[in-house]
């Protein structure tokens, strides 16, 4: 038999006999290793188990620790949960059924609504499916045959039809057969732990003028215990759901009267203003200057910036004196007019400009979340304008002020660089430069990151900060783009040394991402309870009864005075239900005064944590809030 040489991520290299497949090779180079397997990359492309290996190649075992892994597994547990609806009610239609970030879906056409004892009989005909241990087998059909095949499903037709390659694959598990592209896992007996999660209603291909289906949602893993364990983290991520939370602490709501509208009220202002502030101070010191431009612009503007063309199905539209104007989606180029409002010499660069800007980004109404996703927010946007020789440098000085911005908050973060799409602006040449300096920078500041082939921007490439909060999820924050495409079209020059014209590079970027957004991201990792410095209520006085209010309004002054938060409750109330109520309300630092405190001109403190200190002086008191603001710590000691 002829040999094959197959390279492994660790550098080594082994020979095979022609025709083996991965899953063989799998075994060879381990039981732990061929148990937990689930797909495999061949020469960077991703492929099921039972590949044949005809060529010197590279591979890669793929499992459940890699995000691909966890990818392949939950779209296989989609077509599980396919198979078993399938079996349970032999109406059903299948459109599409993807692996998402938080587990898998698939959406579903059927003449009822799916009830909670529905997704009981699903999960135990899931289960039956699993121990039956069915073989995945993959098999390509020529672009008729799969319309024969699934002529009965309108969906499926739909998306054949639109696929230009006149291969199609489809996967077979026992009687189900799905169209699909894969890879999958073997066979249904990997799927051992799974759990259907909730269920919402879904437009076909995202447009509400088409059918809506219903969506199907679940969550799974390779063993019982990593779903236990996930499933007491989705216990405790409800109960810090920043939409129920921002309701009780009377943070911010949003109403049917704008939906995707977030409004603040006095206590979320505050947080809110607070974040702008801490931007404010951090950006003057890094060298930034502010702007402001308007959320109106002609339409002239947004087609030479490009958004006309790669963005208008997000963005609003009016008319004003029989014009096209547009509510901008993003602040950019509002801040190349004023770039352009003279010539710039070399010596003011860089330039860094940041601006608050609140920008409107229309989505559709199914995908709206609380302050996650809406349709109207405030981008800490900043954009740098500067020479070729100045990026690694500017690039840094970012990566330091955004791991500062993180680490005050108590982030840690993981880093992606994303390259460029199939709809890019601009020359292959410019978008290598780019993705370069990027990588040169990150390389610079020893900073590991994992590469999205594809997904950077229109106009350039970039890099995010997916932040890890305290229940070990990740949000998308942070994003520094860098942009060839943008100077380019707008002609931004300026004079260099010699004289002449030259052309800037510009970097995008954001730090908080969103201002709404990243509240409620800090409301979820803080479960409500935020440090002193960022709580919109920092102490609250109670008194024991009403000889002791004079006494709390004073103190009140004094803390006012100090520019502390501060509130009171001289309700004639039981002093354990005030202090219950000021713990729900999740209030750092509850001051309570009575007889003694008068006597002794002192107050009693009580922090969230339970702990009581005596005695303490008022001085004592402001002294110490205010180091412990001006620390921005998250720790109350006394």
């Amino acid at each position: 038999m002829a040999k094959i040489k197959i390279k492994f991520p660790d550098g080594s290299v082994k020979e095979y006999e022609k025709g083996i497949s991965i899953i063989k090779v799998a075994e060879g180079l381990g039981k732990r290793l061929s148990e937990d397997a689930i797909a495999a990359k061949l020469n960077n492309e991703l492929v099921d188990l039972n590949t044949k290996l005809n060529k010197d190649s590279n591979l890669k075992i793929i499992t459940f620790k890699d995000d691909e892994g966890k990818e392949v597994f939950r779209h296989s547990s989609a077509h599980l949960m396919a198979q078993a609806v399938k079996n349970l009610f032999p109406k059903a239609k299948f459109a599409i059924g993807p692996a998402v970030e938080e587990g898998f879906y698939y959406d579903i056409d059927y003449e009822k609504s799916f009830t909670p004892e529905d997704f009981v009989k699903i999960e135990r005909e899931m289960d039956k499916i699993v121990k039956e241990n069915l073989s995945i087998e993959r098999t390509e059909l020529t672009k008729k045959e799969a319309l024969k095949l699934f002529k009965d499903n309108p969906y499926k037709t739909e998306l054949i039809k639109e696929l230009k390659d006149e291969k199609i694959s489809i996967y077979k598990q026992g009687n189900f057969i799905d169209f699909c592209r894969g890879p999958h896992v073997p066979s249904t007996g990997k799927l051992k732990a799974f759990k259907l999660t909730k269920i919402a209603g879904a437009y076909w291909k995202g447009d509400a003028k088409n059918k809506q289906l219903q969506r199907l949602y679940g969550i799974s893993f390779p063993d019982k215990k990593q779903l236990k364990d996930y499933l007491k983290l989705l216990e405790e991520a409800e109960k810090r759901d920043h939409r129920k939370l921002g309701k009780e602490l009377d943070l911010f709501s949003v109403h049917d009267e704008g939906p995707g509208f977030p409004f603040f009220h006095p206590k979320g202002t505050v947080i809110i203003n607070i974040l702008k502030d801490f931007w404010r101070k951090e950006h003057a010191k890094a060298g930034y200057t502010e702007v402001i431009t308007p959320i109106i612009l002609n339409r002239n503007l947004w087609e030479q910036s490009g958004h006309w063309d790669h963005y208008k199905e997000n963005m609003y539209f009016t008319k004003i004196d029989d014009q096209d104007y547009a509510i901008k989606p993003m602040n950019c180029p509002g801040g190349i007019l004023i770039y352009k409002t003279r010539l710039r010499s070399y010596r003011e660069l860089p330039m860094r400009m940041g601006e608050m800007g609140t920008v409107h980004r229309h989505e559709l109404s199914g995908v709206l979340a609380g302050l996650f996703r809406v349709r109207c927010f405030t981008q800490d946007d900043a954009h740098i304008y500067m020479t070729e020789e100045q990026i690694k440098n500017e690039i840094i000085g970012v990566l330091n002020l955004t791991d500062h911005f993180y680490k005050t908050f108590g982030f840690d973060y993981k880093v992606e660089l994303s390259t460029k799409p199939d709809n890019a602006m601009g020359s292959d040449e410019s978008w290598e430069k780019a993705t370069s300096s990027l990588k040169a920078a990150l390389d610079a500041k020893k900073i590991k990151y994992k590469i999205n082939e594809g997904e950077g921007a229109f106009y350039g490439p970039k890099i995010d900060f997916h932040l890890k909060d305290c229940l070990g999820r990740t949000w998308q924050c942070g994003t520094i783009q860098l942009d060839f495409a943008m100077p380019e079209k707008f002609n931004l020059t300026y004079e260099g040394k010699d004289g002449k014209k030259h052309r800037p590079i510009m970097i995008h970027r954001v730090i908080y991402g969103s201002i709404e957004r990243f509240l409620g991201i800090l409301i979820e990792h803080y479960a409500g309870k935020f440090p002193l410095w960022l709580s919109p209520v920092q102490a609250i006085i109670l008194n024991i009864n009403d000889s002791h209010i004079n006494y709390g309004e004073e103190l009140k002054k004094k803390l006012a005075e100090n520019n502390i938060r501060v509130e009171t409750d001289f309700r004639a109330e039981t002093m354990p239900k005030k202090v219950r109520e000021a713990q729900l309300k999740k209030i750092p630092l509850i001051l309570t005064v009575g007889d003694k405190e008068i006597k002794n001109k002192t107050v009693a403190v009580r922090t969230l944590d339970g702990k009581v200190y005596f005695n303490i002086k008022p001085e004592d008191l402001i002294k110490k809030m205010q180091e412990i603001i001006d620390r921005k710590s998250s720790e109350i000691k006394f």
